[in-house]
């Protein structure tokens, strides 16, 4: 999409179960294997509706035109012995095209006030490392505390075929 678009256009809503294929079908586009492993191999369609049927308030896309172009996923949680209610954005992505015209900030403003009426009093998220992107986005949205986190594989099909093997 080339031309420019006003945030007015945008209509940020919570997803409906109409939304759960267009927003399936976004994030494939956006969470590919070459942007990012850990993101792909846990993108499925049982993530959008765990999420949808655990805290539907807080799974809202944006609609521009009649066409979900973005979506934000959420949900809390309460520890026991705990005073805080936390808030996790699972997912956040708009259409390729579209990152820089607001679409992501009218996103996360309605899912933050979400979890503020819900009683989060802190909200988390995470992405890769080298998701400068990502980094930079939720740097202006104000979060800060960036901590590192190791993720590791173990490809299990080469320990299968030498099990066969014997």
């Amino acid at each position: 999409m080339n031309k420019k678009i006003s945030t007015e256009e945008l209509v940020i809503r919570v997803m409906t179960i109409d939304d759960l294929a267009a927003v399936f079908h976004l994030g494939e586009q956006l969470f590919t294997s070459e942007y990012s492993s850990s993101m792909y191999r846990t993108w499925d369609e049982y993530e959008i509706t765990t999420l949808f049927n655990s805290d539907s308030d807080l799974c809202i896309v944006a609609e521009l035109e009649g066409e979900v172009v973005g979506f934000a996923l959420g949900t809390t949680v309460e520890k026991q012995n705990s005073a805080w209610k936390y808030g996790y954005l699972v997912w956040i992505g708009t259409r390729p095209g579209l990152q820089k015209c607001g679409a992501g900030k009218e996103l996360f403003g309605e899912i933050k006030q979400r979890m503020i009426e819900q009683g989060v009093r802190m909200m988390i998220i995470d992405t890769d490392a080298d998701n400068e992107a990502g980094i930079g986005f939720f740097k202006k949205q104000g979060f800060g505390n960036i901590q590192q986190h190791v993720y590791m594989t173990l490809n299990l099909s080469k320990s299968r075929k030498k099990r066969k093997k014997g």
